[in-house]
């Protein structure tokens, strides 16, 4: 297979593929001949030719797929007159807590946040495919630990949570209690 070939095929793969694609599965589109350190070379090569054209090739948590660039998607947004998932402020605070502390349960959540976590947040987050029950907690009632999924870091275009914004953990930790009719 030519290397003309090898990279149509990546790209019509990538293209088409509603997921992201690692570089096992992009392998398992070729024989034996060709490696994972070609596959990677040959991504490479892609990212180069897509570099002045409306989409860019990412590599994300997931596995590598095409997205708009940032430039474009203000235009793309008029194809699509539908406004996107809005989301509370309870639903919003308790994803950074699981993002940046994680693996919590529900009970540290609380802590945090100084009020009850409903059942309705954590469903919304795992509906959504952000969150997962990670394991158990060794402790009376056997807690759930939650934490993000990949599908949470290829939504916000992330490789690993070490990319995530620096948090500064002392506001978790120092994070004023009110009481529910206190809060905004």
């Amino acid at each position: 297979m030519t290397e003309t070939e090898i990279l149509r095929v990546l790209e019509a793969a990538i293209l088409c593929a509603d997921t992201p694609l690692s570089v096992a599965q992009l392998r398992s589109l070729f024989d034996q001949a060709v490696s994972a350190d070609d596959i990677r070379r040959h991504l490479a090569a892609l990212q180069l030719d897509w570099q002045e054209r409306g989409l860019e090739l990412v590599q994300l948590a997931g596995g590598w797929r095409f997205q708009s660039r940032p430039d474009v998607q203000r235009h793309l947004g008029r194809l699509s007159p539908e406004k996107p998932p809005r989301y509370s402020r309870a639903v919003l605070e308790t994803l950074a807590i699981i993002a940046w502390r994680q693996p919590v349960t529900r009970g540290d959540i609380e802590d945090i946040r100084g009020v009850t976590v409903s059942a309705q947040i954590i469903r919304t987050l795992e509906d959504r495919g952000w969150i997962e029950v990670l394991g158990y907690r060794d402790a009376p009632g056997r807690p759930a630990l939650l934490g993000t999924t990949r599908r949470f870091l290829d939504d916000l275009g992330l490789r690993a949570l070490d990319e995530l914004p620096a948090s500064d953990a002392a506001e978790f930790a120092q994070a004023p209690k009110l009481p529910p009719e206190a809060r905004p």
